[in-house]
């Protein structure tokens, strides 16, 4: 994954934030919005966009792009700035591969262990039950 051309191809918008704010939240536009297409990208490989579409399909909308918003802070600069570390880290996390599971055995004084310590719960179970005079 190229960050150079990646952070070229992504667009950014800016809205007004919702919420309080007074009379200077009515007139500046500081919510940033960044939205990356990861179908139509140069930046990242077949085989990248392939794992992305498979990992970030609860985040993507219907044109496989990633739509991400920040409306933090009351500067456009700094929610800019977030925004885009969010979305860097979002594909760096889907694109790391997780290790393969190597199967394992659970070993024999692993089991004997085990049933010795259902055995003695089990004694004191019975332990405390009244005693029957048949």
């Amino acid at each position: 994954m190229d960050i150079e051309k990646l952070l070229n191809e992504v667009t950014f918008t800016f809205t007004r934030s919702g919420g309080p704010g007074g009379q200077h939240a009515n007139k500046v536009s500081s919510k940033a919005v960044i939205i990356f297409d990861i179908e139509n990208s140069q930046a990242i490989s077949d085989e990248e966009r392939m794992r992305l579409l498979k990992k970030l399909t609860g985040r993507l909308n219907r044109k496989n792009q990633i739509i991400l918003t920040c409306d933090e802070s009351r500067s456009q600069h700094t929610n800019k700035q977030i925004v885009t570390d969010r979305l860097l880290s979002i594909l760096r996390n889907a694109l790391k591969l997780s290790k393969t599971r190597v199967p394992t055995k659970v070993s024999k004084s692993e089991k004997a262990r085990r049933l010795e310590a259902k055995k003695r719960h089990g004694k004191r179970k019975a332990l405390r039950q009244k005693p029957k005079f048949d």
